[in-house]
């Protein structure tokens, strides 16, 4: 198999589409509970891995050119984690959130930021997204700083889908750096 385009890179990572091959790294993430701690729908089978794998290469990459990105470590080469840019329509307004997901080995690491860094550079400068927000638990601490070590500020303190959800945000940089 030839290896996906890659979308975008930062010091230590690489950024490129998820495709079907990467199903049984992904679900190592996603049926871990203390990785998918902050997710309402909690860990994934393989079945449903499958399901929103498919679903984001089908519908977000189809329809909005852009969704979550396998995340490869580049000193080693290993998947490590799935980042990128959701499409959200919140309170009737359309919203784009910077996700990340990264294995418990390669936390406090500073890589979410450093991927999150990269993921808002690219949504302000290739895509010409005028704003993005990052949906976090309020429990979820370490992702609250990544949102805030990337310039996004608490804008809300919302329901979103029956849970409470801290909504940051950040509008595109006048300058266009992060």
């Amino acid at each position: 198999m030839t290896e996906p385009t890659t979308i975008l890179q930062t010091e230590r990572l690489r950024l490129r589409p998820l495709v079907l091959d990467d199903l049984d790294a992904l679900y190592q993430l996603y049926r871990d509970a203390e990785i998918r701690r902050y997710f309402p729908e909690g860990t994934l089978t393989y079945e449903e891995t499958r399901e929103e794998l498919e679903w984001i290469i089908n519908v977000y990459y189809a329809q909005y050119g852009f969704g979550l990105w396998a995340t490869i470590h580049k000193p080693t080469g290993e998947f490590i984690g799935r980042c990128g840019l959701l499409p959200w329509t919140i309170e009737g307004r359309a919203e784009v959130e910077v996700a990340y997901l990264l294995s418990k080995a390669y936390w406090r690491q500073g890589l979410g930021t450093e991927a999150a860094r990269g993921i808002a550079a690219y949504a302000f400068e290739q895509l010409g997204l005028p704003r993005l927000i990052c949906l976090v638990d309020p429990g979820n601490v370490a992702s609250q700083r990544v949102a805030q070590n990337i310039g996004m500020m608490l804008e809300q303190d919302t329901l979103l889908d029956g849970e409470r959800t801290f909504i940051y945000s950040m509008s595109k940089p006048v300058s266009g750096n992060l």
